[in-house]
This record gives structure tokens, sequence and C-alpha cells, in this order.
């Protein structure tokens, strides 16, 4: 699965996009965080405060509990705020 990162949240983890291979337990975006987390020091940085992330799955926004199965790519980025 594709991996994609925006904003601060790709300055953390030092680059825009990964590919990924979670574990079969791992089964919701919320749960691909916490499991990203323990990849390097820049990811556990940029997930820190879940509160502060937005997701896409799929290029649909999506809230963190949704399921991942099937994805072919998930984003994660900071709150977009519009002017």
């Amino acid at each position: 699965m594709r991996m994609v990162y925006f904003a601060w949240v790709r300055e953390r983890i030092g680059t825009g996009e990964e590919d990924v291979s979670p574990p079969a337990n791992v089964t919701t975006i919320a749960q691909l965080i916490d499991w990203l987390a323990d990849r390097s020091a820049g990811h556990a940085a940029a997930f820190a405060d879940r509160a502060r992330l937005r997701a896409a799955r799929d290029q649909a926004f999506v809230a963190l509990d949704t399921p991942i199965a099937g994805a072919r790519e998930i984003a994660i980025f900071p709150p977009v705020t519009g002017g």
C-alpha cells in the first residue's frame, strides 16, 4: 500500500511517500498510524498527536477508524484550512 504524507507530516518523516506492508492485525487507519509510529523517530514525531491528523483513503477524506482493507493509497496530513 502506498502511504502519502503532506506538510509537516512529510517534513517530520523525511519523505513524501513510501510503500508499506502492514501486518494482518492492522485493519484501520488508526492502527496503521500506530504501527507506522514504530518505524522511526520521524514517524513517531509526525504521529505523536493524532488529534492533529487527517486521512484520505484512495483520495477520499475518511475518519481514522476507517478500514484499510483493499486500499491502494492512504494519505496522512494536517487539518486543511481555507480562506
